[in-house]
């Protein structure tokens, strides 16, 4: 998934902060947390009420993050301030790929017609990390409508293998050629 812009920007900010105070662990443990709370039904409709007072939803928040880095905490208490709970869950996931981008690890988004095998997708992983130039990490979605291939997302940069896509192309070049 890609996250909003504006996850990105608290995931970048969070970086920033966990470099000064040298413990990102902490904070992709806390992040983690975040995600886990907001990502909850009942805890981000609880949290997003505006019905609810300001101290119950900060108890809630510390009690769930209890052990987090006091910035961890105060990023959480901003969220629910702002009504961006539902960012939670991206922003740990774009702050994960801030530090992995730091240790040259890619995340990929690997599209195909039929789930992939173990094998097809070690050959996946691998053929990836040689375009990359290190390691990768796959997430795998099935698109039906794709026929055959893989539409493979790294960043913003896309490689369209897919079957349809070049049934799209053969289509286009016999029309041009009449």
């Amino acid at each position: 998934m890609i996250p909003e812009p504006a996850a990105r920007r608290y995931a970048e900010a969070a970086h920033l902060l966990s470099q000064e105070e040298v413990n990102q662990d902490d904070w992709l443990s806390g992040l983690e947390g975040i995600a886990t709370l907001f990502g909850d039904a009942d805890a981000a409709r609880f949290l997003s009420d505006s019905k609810v007072p300001a101290d119950r939803k900060r108890e809630l928040v510390e009690k769930a993050l209890a052990g987090s880095p006091t910035n961890v905490i105060n990023l959480a208490l901003l969220l629910v301030r702002r009504g961006r709970v539902s960012l939670g869950p991206q922003v740990a996931e774009a702050f994960s790929e801030i530090v992995d981008r730091e240790k040259g690890i890619s995340h990929a988004d690997v599209t195909s017609a039929v789930a992939l095998s173990e094998d097809e997708l070690k050959d996946v992983e691998k053929r990836l990390a040689e375009i990359t130039g290190g390691p990768v990490v796959i997430s795998t979605n099935v698109d039906e409508s794709l026929i055959g291939g893989l539409v493979v997302r790294i960043g913003d940069r896309l490689i369209d293998g897919s079957t349809r896509s070049r049934l799209v192309a053969l289509k286009q070049q016999l029309a041009g050629t009449r």
